[in-house]
């Protein structure tokens, strides 16, 4: 619900604030009195097209703050969640800035944001319509949305027409390999036999390069290794023999007879290394050309494949997987078929579910609008829901139906688009006896009809008195009327009015009872001279309201 409208410096409004209420919210005055303006300006902060010419002359800049109080799980939530923008208290601010070179800044609850996206929010919030803009009604873009919320059709179906899409999309995939594979099979069967001969290794690369160090200085270090033993293997051990001599001293050596025990031990450990070392090196059959040979396949299989060495095992797993799409590709892509055949029934299915609620729903919707256009000075007209097949090709996330909302306004022409049909004021009464009924079921809470009882009177303006106050009974309805038959229906008043000579401003004063509504009814019939019929047929206007 749009909970207030601060406006500065917009043409002729110094500084308003407006604090609007639920129910139905009439705006009367004197034609040029500034009511549209008002309707700019909060159109700013809903993110419509800004133009400088709304700047107040000889100001710089412009701002409109409309504050808004959302219900639980509001539309707008989603789309704050996903710009990380969070809310307190269920109170939303859309805040615009507009300076004279035409130019502008958008806020939401002060975070900066574009103008794309306070529109899209603004568009949850507030629906306006005109007796020459009627929004959704004139694009037939939106005629089926509004013809699912009001049959409360759940957007299930995403979820099918994405399996389905997913599916196409990976049979596709694997069409697209397996004609690419088949291009290059020569080339694949060459690659893989290569590598199966060379049977390549994980970790091969590192374990070759060390073995080509040692066999590099085999000859020297089986010299070296042959001296150590030899001479850890003298027949004349300095250790044993300073052991034997110690050992004839009763007292006072121990420690030292210890430590050349251990000498003793340790040598015998080193001897025994050494042995088994110089073993390995004169058993090795390696030789340094087989393993140069060895890592120069294994270095140009590296380049060939454009991978590291211990790639190569996981590049022929991947030869193997492609040359067996190859071999089974018809079998692969029979399965994949069937998966999507599988997913485009399930799809099929749930469309049809839903294209027969949409059906039964738009006889029921161009029944209730029927009975709703006769008061309103339609009665030769007829609506009608109209639900077409489409083309497979523009079948889509929301199913394969094109629903578009079609009129005659008389008798014997041939129903068209209500654009094409109507008159601007027949657009409007159309659009009234349609969202009187839809609205209900919509997330929108507040609705704004400016003028739209423009060249109606009597019992059609009392019609469309009945019909607002109808919707405004569970949404908050703002009206920009001159029909007495409109105002006296209001929950809440006010009157617009334009005063000063040299300074001219525009104001807006909220009438506090019924005198003060009765007294503005009465001008509205009788014009500036007020006569005491014009106050009795106000009065009796509000009482027939009431």
């Amino acid at each position: 619900m749009l909970h207030s409208l601060s406006i500065t410096n917009v043409v002729l409004i110094d500084h308003l604030l407006i604090e609007f209420e639920s129910g139905l919210c009439v705006l009367t005055g004197e034609t040029g009195a500034g009511k549209s303006v008002l309707l700019d300006a909060l159109g700013l902060a809903l993110g419509v097209r800004a133009e400088s010419g709304l700047v107040r002359k000889g100001e710089k800049q412009a701002t409109v703050t409309a504050s808004f109080q959302l219900h639980d799980n509001h539309t707008a939530y989603d789309i704050l969640n996903r710009a990380d923008i969070h809310i307190e208290d269920d109170v939303l601010l859309l805040r615009r800035v507009l300076y004279e070179n035409g130019k502008s800044r958008a806020f939401i609850n002060d975070h900066p944001v574009s103008i794309t996206l306070l529109k899209k929010i603004g568009d949850t919030l507030v629906e306006i319509h005109g007796q020459f803009e009627t929004q959704g009604l004139l694009n037939p873009q939106t005629h089926r949305a509004m013809l699912d919320e009001y049959a409360k059709v759940d957007n299930g179906l995403r979820t099918f027409w994405n399996t389905w899409k997913a599916e196409e999309d990976k049979l596709e995939h694997l069409k697209s390999s397996a004609h690419k594979a088949r291009e290059e099979e020569e080339y694949i069967r060459y690659s893989l036999e290569d590598l199966e001969k060379l049977a390549p290794q994980i970790g091969e690369e590192e374990e070759l390069a060390n073995l080509r160090e040692q066999l590099k200085h085999k000859e020297s270090n089986i010299e070296a290794l042959s001296r150590a033993l030899s001479a850890l293997s003298q027949d004349s051990d300095p250790v044993q023999q300073a052991w034997a001599e110690l050992d004839k001293i009763p007292d006072g050596v121990k420690e030292a007879i210890e430590s050349l025990s251990t000498a003793s031990s340790e040598i015998a450990n080193a001897s025994g290394l050494i042995k088994d070392a110089l073993q390995a090196l004169q058993d090795n059959d390696y030789n340094l050309e087989e393993i140069d040979d060895r890592l120069y396949a294994l270095r140009t299989q590296a380049r060939k494949h454009q991978c590291s060495v211990d790639d190569l095992p996981q590049k022929m797993e991947a030869l193997q997987e492609r040359l067996s799409l190859i071999t089974q590709s018809d079998d692969v892509l029979h399965a994949q078929s069937k998966k999507c055949a599988a997913a485009r029934a399930s799809y099929i299915k749930e469309a049809q579910k839903i294209s027969a609620k949409r059906k039964s729903t738009a006889a029921k919707l161009n029944t209730l609008v029927a009975k709703e256009l006769a008061p309103l000075k339609l009665d030769k007209a007829t609506f009608i829901t109209h639900i077409e097949a489409l083309d497979e090709i523009d079948w889509g996330p929301h199913g394969c139906d094109k629903v578009q909302f079609l009129v005659s306004t008389n008798p014997g022409r041939a129903p068209g688009p209500l654009h094409k049909i109507a008159s601007g004021g027949e657009m409007s009464r159309f659009m009234l006896a349609l969202k009187v009924i839809i609205a209900q079921e919509g997330s929108t809470h507040s609705f704004i009809f400016d003028e739209i009882d423009t060249g109606i009177g009597g019992a059609t303006a009392d019609a469309v008195g009945e019909r607002l106050a109808r919707l405004a009974a569970s949404k908050q309805v703002l009206v920009v009327t001159h029909a007495p038959q409109v105002a006296a229906r209001a929950n809440h008043h006010w009157i617009v009015s334009k005063g000063g000579v040299d300074d001219v401003k525009t104001d807006i004063i909220l009438l506090q009872n019924r005198a003060e509504r009765c007294e503005e009814i009465a001008r509205m019939l009788a014009g500036a001279d007020i006569t005491d019929e014009a106050r009795a047929a106000a009065k009796k206007l509000m009482d027939y309201a009431a």
